[in-house]
């Protein structure tokens, strides 16, 4: 039988610097579970991914057990980083990023988040990634 589960939590952390202050200890110690079980593999697992943020899903379950599996860069942090910009446009439908983002870079961003992405086709995630991007003011290649 499968356990039930107590939460879903979705936390972003530094890759490879999870630590018991907040908001990993704070959030994981309110439902009982051992935070060293999810510090240490998750610092090992983002090691090579120091400075970036994280987003970890985590899966708490009624035996204090818990799961948790490691998403990528937020589509929105790997275009900023990209282009080499600090952040997207307040107005995006007016004002416009001076830099453009090539279809090369399009392509490249698509890739890196097909693993986290429940798509198989680098093209839909070209038209996912191309939509984060005009959201941000960012214009895309044609």
């Amino acid at each position: 039988m499968a356990k039930a589960v107590k939460a879903n939590l979705k936390m972003k952390i530094p890759g490879g610097r999870a630590s018991a202050a907040p908001p990993v200890g704070s959030t994981l110690g309110q439902y009982g579970v051992n935070m060293m079980d999810f510090i240490n593999p998750f610092n090992e697992m983002t090691k090579d991914m120091q400075g970036a943020t994280i987003t970890a899903h985590i899966t708490v379950y009624d035996d204090r057990s818990m799961t948790f599996r490691v998403v990528g860069m937020p589509t929105d942090d790997r275009i900023r980083a990209e282009l080499g910009i600090q952040k997207g446009s307040g107005k995006p439908n007016s004002e416009k990023i001076s830099k453009k983002l090539t279809q090369a870079q399009l392509t490249k961003i698509a890739e890196e988040k097909a693993h986290d992405m429940n798509a198989d086709d680098v093209e839909a995630i070209k038209k996912m990634v191309a939509g984060t991007a005009r959201s941000m003011g960012v214009e895309v290649e044609a």
